[in-house]
């Protein structure tokens, strides 16, 4: 059978400026993986110490005309700057190096665009890009045509010039905003409904937060038995995930898979997705994860409590898992060390977050009658049942409920001289 050609991958220059404000070496090389996430091959890298990126033109005219010289050479196709730009500078930029520029805000808007598979995903992707868009729509703009005229007498008033192509531009793009906002908010009334029928029936959430591609879809696999598609690429889960596992006390929990982060993850994506990353927020338990075979885990750890203290969840329980195990070893961390992979570390994990709900259930003992065995499911939903026995009057159950329940079976508690475990 004859083989698909196979796109060649379109070749790119990253430029950055040295400013001193972060870890450069770094920063290009997140970058370097962005880019490859967006099917791009990086050929080229130029970068300026400078105490500040250039107003017009980011870099300094000297190295602009030495890099437009080096792109040429390289048969460089499109260049990407570590840096978010300004409408004008775009421009100026394209005019000097004469080649498309991507910044690093547009990058991954592109990389979500491409990623996004459902309808949420791609409305919350499409609100940051026109938002990114709105504020640059007069530098990139080379003519202002005017729209339409009014006439020029005769019959009728006369009506002004007309309104030009930029301010048409920027009614449409925020009438796309205001609708996009009114859809998404339709769809967070419908989460923030599936998340009030788990409180109601006392099923903790655990959320898996952290930087993009540390394995959090593949623990999620491993902890649930799930499968969700799990790949080696940069932002491969966009939507929130929720699976249902029993812990080693047989407590019900949900773990809620959620969108990775990146370093200076663009604000207009915060924004966008905060509906989605509200799962961390509400939830009970969140585990940090982070790539224990990446040498910058404990930036990916910091990164990954600036967008957590962004969303308000900064004061959330939460526990450090180390991902990835199995490829290296750890001697020193704060934290629990697994392997989505082998398996390894798993039952700790498990165990650990026994522990962290242990206040949140009790050991009790019912006399449930035949006809409330519908509690039977509040039970199950919030905790585990051990034993059951049917006796004449009703169900014998020695179970783990949640605390946040007992009232309901407060009737049919057995008691053997303590009462700790009644409400008040």
């Amino acid at each position: 059978m004859e083989q698909l050609e196979q796109r060649p991958l379109t070749r790119a220059a990253l430029f950055a400026a040295d400013c001193g404000d972060r870890d450069l070496e770094r920063s290009l090389a997140e970058l370097r993986s962005l880019a490859q996430s967006a099917e791009m091959e990086v050929v080229l890298e130029i970068t300026q110490r400078r105490d500040a990126p250039d107003a017009g033109n980011y870099l300094g005219e000297g190295r602009l005309s030495e890099a437009r010289e080096l792109c040429a050479a390289n048969e460089v196709e499109v260049c990407v700057f570590d840096d978010e730009l300004t409408g004008t500078q775009i421009k100026n930029l394209e005019d000097t190096l004469e080649l498309p520029v991507v910044d690093r805000t547009l990058l991954i808007l592109d990389i979500f665009a491409a990623r996004a598979t459902t309808n949420e995903g791609k409305l919350q992707t499409e609100l940051a890009a026109l938002q990114y868009r709105l504020p640059r729509l007069a530098g990139l703009r080379d003519g202002l045509s005017r729209q339409g005229g009014g006439g020029t007498g005769g019959t009728g008033a006369r009506r002004g010039a007309g309104e030009s192509k930029l301010e048409y531009d920027r009614r449409h793009l925020r009438r796309r905003i205001d609708l996009i906002r009114s859809k998404l908010s339709a769809i967070e009334q419908r989460r923030a409904q599936t998340r009030r029928s788990r409180q109601r029936h006392a099923v903790p959430v655990i959320a898996l937060v952290g930087y993009t591609n540390v394995g959090k879809s593949s623990l999620l696999n491993a902890l649930c038995g799930a499968q969700v598609e799990a790949r080696d690429q940069l932002f491969a889960t966009l939507d929130p995930t929720a699976r249902k596992a029993t812990l080693p006390s047989g407590q019900q929990v949900i773990f809620v898979d959620t969108v990775g982060f990146v370093s200076r993850l663009p604000h207009n994506l915060v924004e966008a997705f905060k509906s989605t990353l509200e799962e961390a927020r509400f939830a009970d338990i969140v585990l940090r994860v982070a790539d224990a075979s990446d040498p910058m885990r404990e930036a990916q750890l910091r990164v990954t409590a600036e967008v957590l203290g962004e969303i308000g969840a900064a004061d959330n329980e939460t526990a450090i898992v180390y991902n990835k195990c199995d490829q290296i070893h750890l001697a020193a961390y704060d934290g629990i060390c697994v392997s989505a992979k082998t398996g390894e570390g798993l039952d700790d994990l498990l165990r650990l977050l026994d522990q962290k709900l242990a206040s949140r259930v009790a050991q009790v003992e019912l006399l449930l009658p035949y006809d409330k065995l519908s509690l039977l499911g509040i039970l199950r939903q919030g905790g585990s049942v051990q034993q059951e026995s049917y006796q004449p009057e009703g169900v014998r159950i020695t179970a783990l409920a949640d605390r946040r329940s007992l009232h309901l079976f407060a009737p049919y508690l057995l008691y053997s001289g303590s009462e700790s475990d009644l409400p008040d």
